[in-house]
């Protein structure tokens, strides 16, 4: 990690902070400035900021840069729950605990390197050379249906509908205690959390809209089985909104409390269960349906069934 830190002269008094940097350090451009401020690696006074906000003399600004690495992707033969194939995409079911595409401390075994050895590497190049054919993408312990493109014309046009939030996504999840009204919907932006740039928290940095209707399935003793469907598709987003509310998705230590930690469960039980699409080349509207994997019956089967 290459870290820089500054003292903000008055001459910037009252530039944005990723103009600020971009000015300062001509060797980084400003699109990639504010990805690293998004990612929490900018500070201003020993504070996590958001790229609107403007500098003053004498600020103290810490920025660090990662230092480039090369991840080199191979095809491996991992099996894969194949939903739907043709020449343009195909719709994939991820089991929990397989990472959608490499990173540090994950630098294989994931759903890419799958996706390269079925595929014959023929997969778009949009995201680059890390994430091949990955589309839009779903937590490593989170279950269920994702959409890979193979060629570029196919990813735009996802790409596209993704946007416009287009796409039907509707997710099952067993949440902690007893939700009081049987639908509603959640309507608070979602950001990056100022305390740890790994989370998400409702306005937090950089907020953005964020809407998720929902729908309780059953109720059990101290448990919840919802259906959530994303108007908008925020990073984190029903895990977030789901904490919002005061029922954490079942399992899920990082927005809900310690002692939510399932051993049987390895993770949060949350599964994306529907996706539908219009594909992006025959013109034709898809719909898929994943079922509930067995971890997540398994579940509901060691619960106490209630009255709804």
């Amino acid at each position: 990690m290459n870290k820089i830190e500054l003292i903000v002269s008055s001459e910037y008094e009252g530039e944005r902070i990723d103009k600020f940097l971009a000015l300062t350090q001509p060797e980084l451009s400003r699109s990639y400035i504010q990805k690293l401020i998004d990612d929490g690696k900018v500070s201003v006074n020993n504070k996590l900021i958001s790229k609107c906000v403007k500098v003053k003399s004498g600020d103290c600004i810490s920025l660090d840069v990662p230092e480039p690495q090369e991840l080199e992707l191979s095809p491996q033969d991992i099996p894969l729950d194949i939903i739907y194939e043709d020449e343009h995409l195909l719709v994939v079911n991820k089991p929990k605990g397989m990472v959608v595409h490499p990173a540090a401390g994950n630098p294989d075994g994931t759903l890419v390197n799958a996706l390269l050895h079925h595929c014959k590497g023929r997969l778009s190049s949009i995201n680059g050379v890390i994430r091949p054919g990955i589309v839009h993408r779903i937590d490593k312990d989170t279950s269920g249906l994702l959409i890979v493109a193979k060629t570029d014309s196919a990813h735009n046009g996802l790409a596209k509908q993704i946007k416009e939030h287009s796409f039907k996504r509707i997710y099952d999840a067993v949440v902690i205690g007893r939700l009081k009204n049987t639908s509603g919907t959640i309507n608070v932006p979602i950001g990056r959390s100022p305390k740890d740039r790994k989370k998400r928290a409702v306005n937090g940095l950089n907020p953005k809209p964020a809407i998720t209707l929902y729908n309780v399935v059953n109720y059990y003793e101290g448990y919840t089985h919802v259906r959530f469907e994303l108007k908008t598709g925020r990073t984190h987003q029903i895990r977030v909104h789901a904490a919002y509310i005061g029922h954490p998705v079942a399992g899920d230590t990082v927005y809900g409390p310690s002692k939510s930690k399932l051993p049987f469960l390895n993770g949060q039980c949350l599964n994306a269960t529907v996706i539908g699409f219009v594909h992006p080349i025959t013109g034709e509207y898809l719909e898929f349906d994943s079922g509930l994997p067995d971890y997540f019956t398994g579940f509901l089967n060691r619960l106490t069934p209630s009255e709804i």
